[in-house]
């Protein structure tokens, strides 16, 4: 009876509060209001329009534009020379093989990801025979591409490490300050590129860093210096390297382009192995995007090189809860990838070759333009471009020059002059060319 009571008064608001008659007690059904009936202001609306990301925003406009001689220059994807993506030969075969193999299974990967990837991405980046590897001084965890490595490390180091403030190159990747500060880390730059000579301000780099407090983090660029294509020659890492230990510095590398640079893997790494071999401590983001080409399978790993191994087992024991609220543990398909290749011999070898194809393309790429604007006569020295190295050239070329190219040319690339050298083939090169040495001789700085 008291049941039927409650049940009747619960009807009855629920009906008063949609606008019904409560006396009309014959219909026992409750319909709630349609959205649309709400009415009042979103409780979001106070969020305003985020404006486009700089680099992914070009390739936004550049969709959008009908010319069909229009240029994408912007987007830091490897191209063939019919402006396609590319899918290794060697990783479809690893694919094939993992399809194959009845006995793989979906489960979920342990938080630190798959131990042969972490392995084997280890030795590739710090060289087999590396101490740090055989003195077990080295964890190394999987991670989101070189993005997830670069936060996962962030986050670790905003918890354990005594120094909050990381120098950045000037300039760097648009979202290495975003990553940082996100994880609560202070940024600050040194000087990198100069622009009279369109190359490393060595003098500037070395002052920063000699003023820089001791213990503050550096990111280091491993080689293929995004957006610039400066990297350091030897004998200027050997510079930078005794001052940072000097002043007990801890390095962070970015290694994004191991391969993709030079088109060798050892010479790509040398850097990084450099400040190993002292026997000192840093920490390593690496990122399969470009070398293997497998940009959407977001497969990366950060290593960190410890004094010795205890040290190791309880940093890697701290990863793990940085990484179980972030993303829990990673995917296994692009890492199985990785692995296969990288375990096999043969599958290897294939790999490096198809890598030093790529890498010598951008390089013949960077001759043609090179070439070209020598053969207009175009203003200015351009021997930056096959000096510089790697996916990215920094032009020179100013926001006012990159708006009358993308205007009157249809060419897109980000504002501050950077080009994609893998976006272009012989076939566009002419273009490009034609289009700078008009930016040049006709539009206003």
């Amino acid at each position: 009876m008291h049941g039927g009571n409650a049940d009747r008064r619960l009807h009855a608001l629920l009906r008063h509060l949609e606008g019904a008659n409560p006396t009309d007690s014959g219909d026992r059904s409750v319909s709630f209001a349609p959205t649309s009936g709400y009415s009042g202001a979103s409780v979001f609306d106070h969020v305003v329009r985020a404006p486009e990301d700089p680099i992914l925003g070009v390739t936004v406009a550049y969709n959008k534009d009908p010319s069909p001689v229009k240029l994408n220059l912007g987007v830091g994807a490897y191209r063939t020379e019919e402006g396609k993506p590319l899918v290794l030969n060697v990783v479809r075969k690893a694919e094939q093989i993992l399809v194959n193999d009845r006995s793989r299974v979906k489960e979920y990967l342990p938080i630190t990801g798959l131990s042969e990837f972490n392995k084997l991405s280890a030795k590739l980046i710090l060289g087999a025979e590396s101490p740090a590897i055989q003195e077990n001084r080295v964890t190394t965890v999987q991670c989101l591409s070189g993005t997830g490595s670069l936060r996962v490390g962030a986050e670790f180091l905003a918890q354990h490490y005594h120094q909050h403030t990381i120098y950045i190159p000037q300039p760097t990747w648009g979202n290495h300050p975003k990553i940082f500060n996100l994880a609560g880390l202070s940024v600050k730059t040194y000087r990198y590129y100069d622009p009279a000579t369109r190359g490393l301000n060595f003098q500037g780099l070395l002052e920063d860093l000699g003023s820089a407090p001791t213990g503050a983090i550096v990111l280091l660029h491993a080689c293929a210096h995004n957006p610039t294509g400066v990297d350091p020659t030897p004998d200027q890492w050997e510079n930078i390297r005794r001052l940072m230990r000097s002043k007990a510095l801890l390095p962070f590398f970015d290694s994004a382009y191991q391969g993709f640079a030079s088109g060798n893997l050892d010479a790509d790494a040398q850097p990084i192995r450099m400040f190993v071999k002292d026997g000192g401590e840093c920490l390593v983001a690496q990122s399969y995007a470009k070398n293997m080409g497998l940009y959407g399978e977001r497969v990366g790993a950060l290593s960190i090189v410890c004094r010795n191994a205890d040290v190791a087992s309880r940093v890697e024991s701290q990863l793990k809860l940085v990484i179980r609220p972030m993303f829990s543990n990673p995917p296994i398909h692009g890492a199985s990838i990785v692995a296969t290749i990288l375990k096999d011999r043969n599958m290897f070898r294939e790999w490096t070759i198809e890598l030093k194809a790529m890498a010598d393309r951008i390089i013949h790429m960077r001759k043609l333009l090179f070439d070209a604007l020598r053969s207009r006569g175009t203003p200015g020295d351009w021997s930056h471009i096959v000096k510089q190295i790697g996916m990215f050239t920094y032009t020179g070329l100013d926001s006012k020059q990159v708006a009358f190219m993308t205007k009157e040319y249809h060419i897109y690339m980000t504002s501050d002059g950077r080009i994609s050298m893998a976006g272009l083939s012989s076939r566009t090169v002419p273009h490009l060319a034609d289009a700078i040495h008009a930016a040049v001789t006709q539009a206003t700085v």
